[in-house]
């Protein structure tokens, strides 16, 4: 006999899932047999991710696929499509460098008809599972950052979206166990103050934004300011955009016209 609700919420509970009840209605709502119930109970009472689990992860009213070992799109990144879609132009190039599952695109894709839209990732995991979630498969590579782009794109983009990893590396340890156990280290360590991949984008922008075009990235509270004076060191005029809501912090490298 399968597991019940009430037997599938206890046993959540009981592995310290604090949502033990909405977690339990997606589960029982993904399975499509009672083996398969069986299983996705087990797994994430043994601490596997509720979106690998799944395999997929909501973002901005889109159902994302998230294979095991990719990083799982987080809410607050949310508030960083939100600003990209405000800045965009007209039928703008983006980018999603750094894409993970290409939720950030995707999401972009959807808001922004029209849109030429690239992605890109250096883990090989990463970039199968934004094939299956951007549409133009094609438009996304695997590489470092932009040497993974078409050199066709330079001075083009209008939109540069890079949730580049921003956990400084001794850090890293204190992140939850599902996060440091079960996502890409490549996807978390941002080397020694967390900024290091944020400065090698930062220094490569302006040659491939489009005059008047945006980079725009995540970071946390106490590396805000840091971020704002890199992205002007790199000759990008920048700003920082906050939402208290999602615990977000968004800085904006604006190319001069």
């Amino acid at each position: 006999m399968p597991p019940s609700y009430a037997h599938v919420v206890t046993a959540l509970r009981s592995a310290g899932c604090v949502f033990a009840e909405d977690e339990a209605r997606l589960i029982l709502s993904t399975a499509r047999t009672p083996a398969e119930l069986t299983v996705m109970v087990d797994r994430r009472v043994a601490g596997l991710p509720l979106e690998h689990v799944l395999g997929w992860a909501e973002f901005r009213g889109l159902r994302i696929a998230v294979e095991p070992g990719v990083f799982v799109p987080r809410r607050r990144t949310e508030f960083l499509v939100e600003q990209a879609v405000a800045l965009a132009p007209e039928a703008p190039v983006v980018v999603d460098l750094c894409c993970g599952s290409g939720a950030v695109g995707a999401a972009l894709a959807a808001a922004l008809p029209g849109a030429e839209l690239h992605a890109a990732d250096v883990d090989p995991a990463a970039v199968r599972c934004a094939r299956r979630n951007v549409g133009a498969g094609d438009r996304v590579y695997e590489g470092d950052l932009f040497e993974a782009l078409p050199r066709a794109l330079r001075g083009r983009i209008g939109i540069l979206a890079a949730n580049v990893p921003y956990v400084p590396t001794g850090e890293v340890g204190l992140l939850p166990p599902e996060a440091r156990d079960h996502e890409p280290l490549v996807a978390l360590d941002g080397g020694g103050d967390g900024l290091d991949v944020l400065r090698r984008v930062a220094a490569e922008a302006p040659r491939w934004l489009a005059p008047g075009g945006s980079l725009l990235v995540e970071t946390s509270e106490r590396q805000a300011g840091l971020a704002v004076e890199i992205l002007a060191d790199a000759g990008l005029m920048p700003r920082l955009e906050v939402s208290e809501e999602l615990y977000a912090n968004v800085v904006i490298g604006l190319k001069g016209s």
